[in-house]
């Protein structure tokens, strides 16, 4: 049960959090949520800086994209587990993204890519380390 925990891919999250959003469970429904803004702060220079929630989804997919790249170098026994499963995550965002009106969006984009690089990047780890392996054991 671990090990199948160990292996869900974490890039679920902002897909999760995405369709909440146009559920309507984060403040208004659909498309405008995305724009709701989360932080607003004035610089110094007397900009103001401010973060809608589509750009905190990016923010966190993009951290969660930094873990699952250093689980992708430590997980040994749930690595293909695991990239089957984000392989599949990647492709509820492209079918979402192709056939949901309200996915047709920047922001929604910019979490496939995401996902994708979080694909492409945990089979080139997997691929990198298991060349070691194989070199060590000669």
């Amino acid at each position: 049960m671990r090990n199948m925990f160990n292996a869900m891919p974490l890039m679920i999250i902002p897909f999760i959090l995405y369709n909440l959003a146009m559920f309507g469970l984060m403040g208004s429904g659909g498309l405008p949520a995305l724009q709701n803004d989360i932080f607003v702060l004035s610089m110094i220079s007397g900009a103001i800086w401010s973060m809608s929630l589509g750009d905190l989804l990016i923010v966190v997919a993009l951290a969660i994209l930094f873990f699952e790249i250093l689980r992708a170098t430590q997980q040994a026994g749930t690595r293909l587990a695991s990239h089957m499963l984000s392989m599949l995550v990647f492709i509820a965002f492209l079918v979402e993204f192709l056939l949901v009106q309200d996915a047709a969006t920047q922001i929604f984009f910019i979490l496939m890519t995401i996902a994708l690089i979080d694909v492409i990047g945990g089979f080139a780890v997997s691929i990198r380390t298991a060349g070691r392996d194989v070199s060590i054991g000669l």
